[in-house]
C-alpha cells in the first residue's frame, strides 16, 4: 500500500447538486465567516436570543465601527438579521441562513 492510499480514503462518488447555485451560495457564506471576529459574533448571537451592537462590542476587543462592519457582512450573507428598536438595532441569528449553511456544508 503506498503512502497516499494509507492516509486518504477512496473518494466518494459526487452527489449531484440540487441547485447549480449551491457552490456560489456556500462560497458566499464561507466568505462571510472568513474572519474570526465574524465567527465570534455568530457564536455569541447563537448563545442568546438577540442583542444590541453595544453588547456585542462588550464581548469583543474591537471598536464599535469595526463590529458594525462585521455585522454588515454577516447580515449581507443572510446569517443574521437586524431590527431597528428605537435608536438601536437588535441583531439575532437568521435561522434560514444558518440552516442553509449547515445543509451546504453537509452536502460536501
Amino acid at each position: 500500500m503506498d503512502d497516499v492510499t494509507a492516509c486518504c480514503p477512496p473518494a466518494r462518488p459526487l452527489a449531484p447538486l440540487v441547485d447549480p447555485q449551491d457552490d456560489a451560495r456556500l462560497a458566499a457564506l464561507a466568505k462571510a465567516l472568513g474572519h474570526p471576529a465574524r465567527v465570534a459574533i455568530l457564536r455569541h448571537l447563537m448563545r442568546i436570543d438577540g442583542c444590541y451592537v453595544g453588547q456585542i462590542v462588550d464581548e469583543l476587543p474591537l471598536a464599535q465601527s469595526t463590529v458594525s462592519q462585521h455585522l454588515k457582512q454577516l447580515k449581507g450573507a443572510g446569517l443574521i438579521r437586524g431590527e431597528v428598536e428605537g435608536p438601536r438595532v437588535c441583531y439575532c441569528v437568521e435561522p434560514e441562513g444558518l440552516a442553509a449553511l449547515k445543509a451546504l456544508v453537509a452536502a460536501l
